[in-house]
């Protein structure tokens, strides 16, 4: 897939809507205004830059950037971010939160993401949802699997959602198989066997329900429907 082409899309569409009105209120992020989005991921874009630019985590972060104006500093640093992946390309080494890789491949993949789904924050503000490519939809939730999900982030059993059962998840002839309790999540890509639960249908909506911008009404499942709502809150912390 050609993340830079989505990261590019995704990002105008943001913008374009963002300049609709900056105080509309956000409802998959409570309290939050299309500003705090537009904010936030500016902020994101900024920090994606400096690492590309150093291979590491910029440190101190962040410096201030109250006194700017919101929807020029965005510009800016999308501006800035599509320079970085450029330049960067997609095997250059550098800092990532993936075990599984640590080259500049991941910050497209992950910047893409980042884009459409704050992309579809402000057009949901905004009434004005339109689609997400299917491609990048299926994608995506691979990547909230893994390493979103499924990294080494639970060895202390630090969760409110041990979830101690097994959930599919099937979409576009593909599917993923997570095991999961306190301490661990494990991932299979087309395991059989029997499960608790279900999660199945179009990879939009699913997505999009993994990363809380949808109701579960917007999605099918089978099986225990509190394994269900634990998965979602595993997922939620894993993204927070």
């Amino acid at each position: 897939m050609r993340f830079l082409e989505q990261v590019r899309a995704e990002s105008a569409r943001l913008g374009e809507v963002a300049r609709m009105g900056l105080q509309a209120p956000v409802p998959s992020c409570p309290g939050w205004t299309v500003d705090d989005v537009v904010r936030h991921v500016a902020m994101v874009y900024a920090h994606k830059v400096e690492v590309l630019k150093l291979g590491a985590r910029p440190d101190p972060w962040p410096p201030d950037f109250s006194a700017r104006e919101t929807l020029e500093w965005y510009d800016e640093a999308r501006a800035a971010l599509i320079g970085a992946l450029e330049a960067a390309g997609t095997e250059t080494e550098t800092w990532t939160f993936n075990p599984r890789d640590t080259t500049s491949a991941f910050w497209h993949r992950r910047m893409a993401h980042e884009s459409a789904v704050h992309r579809i924050d402000v057009e949901q503000a905004h009434d004005v949802v339109t689609p997400i490519d299917p491609d990048l939809a299926l994608d995506g939730i691979d990547e909230v699997l893994y390493p979103n999900l499924g990294g080494p982030w639970w060895e202390e059993g630090d969760t409110e959602y041990p979830i101690d059962a097994t959930v599919r998840i099937t979409a576009a002839g593909r599917s993923w198989t997570i095991t999961a309790d306190a301490t661990s999540i494990d991932i299979q890509q087309d395991a059989e066997g029997e499960v608790a639960a279900e999660i199945f249908g179009d990879p939009t909506p699913i997505y999009l329900w993994m990363w809380g911008r949808v109701g579960e009404d917007a999605i099918q499942t089978v099986g225990d429907p509190n394994v269900i709502r634990a998965f979602r809150g595993r997922i939620s912390e894993a993204t927070q």
